[in-house]
């Protein structure tokens, strides 16, 4: 039974395959129309909204921990060490929100997305004279 099922499939999946590559040729462009102009918008709140509001709220609570580890914490070793993990989990945090910022930017550049003109800063390498 389980053969038999699996030679169909397959027969199956090889009778639609020219159909398949052929739709390729439907999309007018290749920005992906609709579903690529959603992408985008998503990639610039992302870019330009999300991580700034995050990066700012982790650095608030870096400064609110030094404020508990340095001065509220003057002569208590509990808010001291309260203090001194606030700043750990915001350097953390600071350094995880940088890595899917730059994960974000090489999957929009790598797609396509990404469409600054710019490439992330590089320029136009096929330009530079040698």
């Amino acid at each position: 039974m389980f053969e038999k099922f699996t030679k169909l499939a397959v027969s199956a999946s090889l009778f639609a395959l020219p159909f398949v590559v052929s739709a390729q040729g439907l999309a007018q462009d290749a920005s992906g129309g609709d579903f690529g102009d959603l992408l985008a918008d998503l990639l610039g709140l992302t870019n330009n909204l999300l991580i700034p509001f995050i990066l700012g709220i982790g650095f608030l609570v870096f400064v609110w921990g030094m404020f508990k580890f340095f001065i509220y914490g003057g002569a208590d070793d509990e808010a001291k060490s309260s203090g001194k993990s606030l700043m750990v989990y915001a350097t953390l945090g600071f350094v995880l929100i940088i890595v899917f910022w730059g994960v974000v930017n090489l999957v929009a550049t790598s797609t396509g997305l990404d469409r600054d003109g710019d490439d992330a800063g590089l320029g136009n390498i096929n330009n530079v004279e040698l």
